[in-house]
């Protein structure tokens, strides 16, 4: 059954490691709507969406999976989840995530562990799959895309930025909670619209418009006011307590962004334009895997207190293909600090790098003095020489480096250390970390030669 009534959606996660509250409020306002608003076959429907994946959380995901087969999932799962399952699954509020990451059909049972346990019906939970490729068999299909450049690497995964049509299928089928791997950030939005109206997967007016729904979704907070505020030039109020987004669509993509009722943060129309525009390469051709999204003639207007509506955004037809990131084993990181305080304590910062420096050759050291001069410096340290001693009288020296044998980057941390007693003077507060390295390309495949597909695996 198609719908006229708006879609609701609400979004409780920009990335893993989001606030685990935030889900509660969006829900609880997306209950108030279902409440006031149409009732009947035709009334309005409402999803609540998690975004939880970045470029390379899927292959730390991996190395969990690898670690044990039952991992590999988003690990915020029930904190995030719990809260509120029992009350969407109440309200009929579906679900869809990219919460499965390398393992979406284990995330899938612990989520219908968390339903038994908070004494909630078991949901039919569907999981989609296919972008995958980290398959020894699927190698040919990257090689035909990198050429040498996948000689020697250690793959950790390969997963293809897949859209939203399996999503829908999943919710036509009667799924209530869709876990997905990587999927794109706004299918996770373009899925319930296209399952709740019918469109088809040729609409390109209506998919651009829901797809850029979803972009001003997929980032949380950030539309709220999150990422946007700026003391004293763009302030935000309530912001220790910053609202997630809700966004209104119409059965012709268009959308008004709200927030969560009585949170923090603020939608504006400046905070909608910032969202709109992160992370996008051409404002009239943004590809995404459903379609090509232009907002080069959009329109963003007030249309109440945190409620801005967004008008103008076009689209154009899907890319041939589909992006492709491919994590790799790319050595070791190595970090170490020390700090210097009172007197001459920057001149004794730039002398221990000397003779870290020195003592370290063959590795090549990045050099911060947190302090002096550390996020606008560079690697190669050209900044840091012709920047004169500032006499800063607090200063934290970090030194890292990266190489290939895990013997040579332990180094740096043994040199740190010390420096305790082997000079300058008064160094103290030592730390270091020796972290695996995770290095990436991305490619592009043909959308034939990933097929992808849904399956209900719960009940």
């Amino acid at each position: 059954m198609t719908h006229t009534a708006p879609l609701l959606i609400g979004c409780a996660a920009g990335f893993s490691g989001d606030r685990t509250d935030a889900a509660g409020p969006v829900v609880d306002t997306l209950i108030a709507a279902l409440a006031q608003g149409p009732q009947g076959p035709h009334r309005q429907r409402a999803f609540l969406i998690f975004e939880t994946l970045a470029e390379r959380t899927l292959a730390l995901a991996q190395l969990r999976r690898r670690a044990d087969p039952d991992a590999g999932f988003e690990p915020l799962i029930d904190p995030m989840l719990r809260p509120v399952l029992a009350g969407c699954l109440a309200h009929g509020i579906r679900i869809v995530s990219n919460f499965g990451a390398a393992n979406p059909r284990a995330a899938a049972r612990l989520i219908e562990r968390i339903a038994r346990e908070v004494g909630a019906p078991v949901p039919r939970i569907a999981v989609v799959e296919g972008d995958d490729l980290s398959a020894p068999e699927r190698r040919p299909l990257l090689r035909e895309q990198l050429g040498e450049r996948l000689d020697g690497l250690r793959i950790v995964s390969a997963n293809a930025y897949i859209g939203a049509e399996a999503i829908a299928a999943a919710l036509n089928a009667g799924a209530q909670i869709v876990v997905c791997g990587r999927v794109a950030d706004p299918s996770l939005a373009v899925g319930p619209a296209m399952s709740h109206f019918g469109w088809r997967a040729d609409d390109w007016e209506r998919l651009g418009r829901a797809t850029m729904a979803g972009h001003l979704l997929e980032c949380g907070a950030q539309v709220c006011g999150g990422y946007f505020a700026d003391p004293g030039f763009k302030d935000v109020p309530g912001i220790d307590a910053v609202g997630f987004p809700i966004a209104e669509i119409d059965a012709d993509g268009r959308c008004v962004i709200g927030k969560s009722a009585g949170t923090g943060g603020q939608v504006t129309e400046a905070t909608v334009k910032e969202q709109l525009l992160y992370e996008v390469h051409d404002p009239a051709g943004y590809l995404t895997p459903d379609v090509v999204a232009d907002i080069a003639e959009a329109s963003v207007e007030a249309a109440g207190v945190d409620r801005v509506a967004l008008g103008g955004v076009r689209g154009h037809p899907r890319p041939t293909h589909y992006k492709v990131n491919v994590c790799h084993e790319g050595g070791w990181l190595a970090e170490g600090e020390i700090s210097y305080a009172g007197p001459r304590a920057e001149a004794r910062a730039r002398l221990a790098a000397d003779i870290l420096r020195s003592r370290l050759k063959g590795l090549a050291l990045r050099v911060d003095l947190i302090g002096a001069l550390s996020i606008l410096a560079d690697d190669g340290g050209r900044m840091l020489a012709a920047t004169p001693d500032g006499g800063a009288r607090d200063v934290r020296l970090r030194v890292a480096a990266t190489h290939d044998d895990r013997a040579e980057a332990e180094r740096l941390g043994r040199e740190v250390m010390a420096l305790y007693t082997c000079g300058p003077a008064g160094g103290g507060g030592v730390r270091t970390a020796l972290t695996p390295r995770l290095n990436t390309l991305s490619c592009l495949v043909p959308r034939e030669a990933v097929p992808t597909r849904f399956e209900m695996v719960s009940p």
